[in-house]
């Protein structure tokens, strides 16, 4: 099975969540993890993408949003191609390739919205297969860092994609 791992992340919180599921992954997959900046307009011969980013303003962020947490919450990165734009700009699939989402949301207050949810909607109208649910991965506050167990908590989801993988392609 070949992965693609997209990422967004502004404190590296999102980064990190990304590099639990890539690591996880590569123990029954070939991945490539991108953020999204460097990440391939096409998915073609890929068989899962696996696509995240930090939530802003109730869903993914926009460069208005990602400009707001440099300059008022000292984000220390930035990113020219937020997941939307990426996503924007991917290539439709010549073939059904499964996508998963997930996102970095703070933990208090609890907010309505998701990037998930809203990035797995936008991969469901280019024809991916996006019938699993979106996770959402907590962090302290918006810079960090992650609630304790989030970490270990990606790479078991990351577990359970490489057995529904083995299940795909039986």
């Amino acid at each position: 099975m070949r992965v693609l791992v997209v990422y967004e992340s502004l404190w590296g919180n999102t980064e990190r969540v990304a590099r639990a599921i890539a690591s996880r992954l590569e123990d029954g997959a070939d991945v490539a993890l991108h953020d999204t900046d460097r990440a391939p307009g096409s998915v073609d011969g890929y068989d899962l993408l696996v696509a995240g980013g930090p939530t802003h303003a109730f869903s993914m962020s926009r460069a208005r949003t990602r400009a707001d947490a440099a300059q008022h919450h000292a984000a220390p990165h930035q990113p020219d191609r937020g997941l939307r734009e990426w996503l924007e700009d991917l290539e439709r699939p010549t073939r059904a390739i499964r996508a998963v989402t997930f996102d970095t949301r703070v933990d208090k207050p609890h907010l309505p919205g998701s990037a998930a949810r809203a990035a797995r909607h936008e991969l469901r109208l280019r024809g991916f297969d996006t019938s699993s649910s979106p996770q959402t991965f907590r962090v302290h506050g918006y810079e960090g860092p992650l609630v304790d167990g989030e970490v270990e908590r990606a790479a078991a989801w990351a577990g359970e994609m490489l057995t529904l993988g083995d299940h795909a392609s039986t």
